[in-house]
């Protein structure tokens, strides 16, 4: 329990050709209960709001919307704790998009979106009794893209259709503050160009091809540290690097409907990445994960190979997904503990222990896994439908020169009821994670398993007043009753921070 509340409101309509959109939400919650007390740090408060509005026309719509969001959340865990440490988050984000059809021999339709975010936020602390700004993030991003749908083309194998495209951006982000901050000021631009192919080789069968092209530069300023990564008492040299990538990436597969509504589809894709502005040039505290970051300014294209079998069902009493995938990575970038333990400045590393140092380093590596969802109602009782559900997911990934990747989740294996009918909705569902085992020595340790048992029950109850259509929507949830322990193995902090305990969440709905 937090002792939280949250509300939203928003509001839709439309007046002839304009529509309109406008929502509100906020947010409170305070230092939450786990099995063995208190999560000392760990409240959030948090709001936003948006508004935007369309203008429809006969071959087409144009809209815009700004909205803008802040959120107070501290960061449990350590000395994090100690010092409550807090993000103080703002982002205020623009976006615009629309599309005309066209009444020309060879283009359907033109689409085109743009995007615009500043985003910052301040890591704060208790410093002998004052509250201090730690560190400040900053990122000021702006992102557009134009698509041309072409007109469908009737070949010997079929019905062809083509859609192509450009998409620019550019992102200036940085820090300030302790030790110079976790980022120095630096740039990235990228230019990309991409076509999305369909082929209709039957009723059942489609064939779909896509590929991207991609232009990226990233400038920054980069550190060369000690080959210990521990301070020796020089001072640490300092180059400005610009490096340019040319990611490539294709996909082909087959999708083929068979007898009752099931999809089949086998996809194969050879997918590249130019490797971020925090990957390269990371230098400092990262307070939200409780880490140092080092950057490798000499990383390269990040390369992923893979094949992926999907079934998949979404109508129906029977309803599943279920896919299994294998993908070899070609210097798959991660973030590899070294071992050393830091303070907020380089300085402190080796001496201080507050801050766990971590350093971007590229291996190849190879995954492989699964997951499957799938519902399955069985049988009417009352004026609803009694059934089951099940889910299951597992990753097992490795690096091609031995040894385990570090923090992967844990297999997952569960299932529950449910029943809905008359407005009605009542669910019980049991998650149970498998303790993981399957570690990197010297980088993690194990994590114990834990069952995840959540309950929901809920009403909606529609009607009319002058023709108006209005809904109500009221319902308890309740999460973790088993009040189990719960450790994220994908988290650097999983040793200190336990995930809430038992909870029940109470919640209304109105729309009109």
């Amino acid at each position: 329990m937090d002792n939280g509340n949250e509300g939203a409101i928003k509001i839709e309509g439309r007046d002839g050709p304009f529509a309109f959109h406008a929502d509100f939400y906020k947010r409170f919650a305070g230092d939450y209960m786990t099995p063995r007390g208190r999560q000392a740090n760990s409240a959030v408060h948090m709001q936003g709001a948006s508004v935007g509005a369309s203008y429809i026309f006969q071959n087409g719509y144009i809209g815009a919307a700004i909205s803008h969001f802040e959120s107070l959340y501290h960061v449990p865990g350590g000395e994090a704790a100690d010092n409550r440490v807090r993000i103080d988050m703002r982002q205020t984000r623009f976006t615009s998009k629309g599309e005309v059809r066209t009444d020309s021999a060879y283009i359907d339709t033109i689409r085109f979106w743009f995007g615009a975010v500043n985003y910052k936020h301040d890591e704060r602390a208790f410093d002998g009794g004052l509250d201090t700004v730690k560190g400040t993030f900053r990122n000021r991003e702006m992102e557009g893209r134009v698509e041309a749908q072409l007109r469908p083309v009737e070949t010997s194998f079929g019905r062809w259709n083509s859609a192509v495209g450009i998409q620019l951006g550019h992102q200036k982000l940085g820090t300030a503050g302790e030790g110079a901050g976790l980022l120095s000021p630096a740039d990235a631009s990228r230019v990309a160009a991409y076509i999305f192919n369909e082929l209709h080789l039957s009723n059942r069968l489609r064939f779909e091809v896509a590929g991207r092209v991609e232009g990226t530069r990233v400038a920054g300023a980069a550190v060369t540290f000690p080959a210990t990564l521990l301070p020796d008492g020089n001072p640490l040299p300092e180059t400005q690097r610009t490096r340019n990538f040319l990611p490539v990436s294709v996909s082909a597969g087959f999708l083929y409907e068979l007898q009752h509504s099931v999809i089949a589809s086998v996809t194969a894709q050879a997918v590249q990445r130019a490797p971020t502005a925090l990957e390269l040039f990371a230098r400092g505290p990262h307070e939200a994960s409780g880490t140092f970051e080092i950057g490798n300014p000499n990383l390269r294209v990040e390369s992923a190979q893979s094949i992926e079998f999907g079934l998949r069902r979404a109508v129906g009493a029977w309803r599943f997904d279920a896919s299994v995938f294998h993908t070899r990575y070609n210097g798959y970038i991660a973030k590899r503990l070294t071992g050393n333990l830091c303070g907020e400045e380089f300085d402190d590393c080796g001496v201080e222990t507050e801050l766990r140092q971590v350093q971007f380093t590229q291996r190849d590596a190879t995954f492989t896994g699964a997951e499957l969802l799938t519902q399955f109602d069985i049988l009417p009782i009352g004026v609803g439908m009694f059934g089951v559900e099940a889910q299951a997911d597992i990753v097992r990934a490795r690096y091609n020169d031995g040894g385990v990747v570090p923090r992967i989740p844990p297999a997952r294996l569960g299932g529950g009821v449910f029943w809905y009918g008359g407005g009605w909705f009542a669910r019980v569902n049991l998650l149970h994670a498998f303790a993981q085992n399957c570690i990197a020595l010297g980088e993690e340790t194990p994590t114990p398993g834990y069952n995840l048992l959540n309950a929901e029950l809920s009403y909606r109850h529609k009607w009319d007043v002058l023709g108006v259509k209005r809904e109500l929507t009221v319902g308890v949830k309740g999460t973790n009753l088993l009040n189990d322990d719960i450790r994220l193995h994908s988290s650097f902090k999983k040793d200190e921070v336990l995930q809430p305990g038992r909870g029940a969440r109470l919640f209304a709905t109105v729309r009109f």
